[in-house]
């Protein structure tokens, strides 16, 4: 599990409650503290690499298996500061990196860009006006840029199609292309933006 405090959380499948039942906070199975919030849960997979970034656009590779906390207090990776907190993580695939801001503004720049740390606060991926981060993600070359609106529609840039949004890292970037979901999130699966939407 991953928090707005930048900490990495592991939970052991084992103890968490059956299926029936109205389930238990998570609270209970992780020290997380009363202002940090959820940004993403998921199965440790391990020997996959992550790109975690904060709400100032600042962010970094990490290792998977260096995410994994020993303790119930998480394991520091991200290192943040209120009022700055992490808010987004992706799975790195491919050769680029799209960011967008809460100004609707998108980037995409080359995942060489982004040095790999096991902590720290990182580099800067995007520059802002005012507002922050949304969203990123990591995505392959010849696949292109793809997301999901919140009708369910799945959209695909090729790299030809996103040459208006190409930069490097800590550009601005332009205006998102039509048809990218309001929430300003790559993916509308629960912890990815939604949880950020409703807050």
């Amino acid at each position: 599990m991953f928090a707005t405090n930048g900490r990495f959380y592991t939970l052991d499948a084992a103890k968490l409650p059956g299926g029936r039942g109205h389930g238990e906070p998570i609270r209970l199975f992780a020290d997380l503290e009363q202002e940090a919030d959820v940004v993403a849960v998921f199965r440790h997979q391990g020997g996959r690499k992550f790109l975690v970034a904060s709400t100032e656009g600042r962010g970094f590779v990490v290792p998977e298996d260096e995410c994994l906390a020993n303790t119930r207090k998480g394991k520091q990776v991200l290192n943040v500061a209120m009022p700055d907190e992490a808010r987004a993580i992706a799975v790195v695939e491919g050769e680029l990196v799209a960011a967008i801001g809460d100004n609707r503004k998108m980037l995409v720049f080359p995942l060489e860009q982004v040095p790999e740390m096991t902590r720290g606060r990182g580099v800067r991926l995007q520059r802002y006006k005012d507002g922050g981060l949304s969203d990123v993600k990591a995505f392959k070359v010849e696949e292109g840029l793809s997301w999901t609106d919140a009708a369910g529609r799945a959209f695909s840039l090729t790299l030809k199609e996103l040459a208006d949004w190409r930069g490097n890292r800590a550009d601005a970037g332009r205006l998102a292309p039509k048809g990218f979901p309001r929430s300003n999130t790559f993916s509308q699966l629960p912890g990815n933006g939604k949880a950020r939407e409703e807050r």
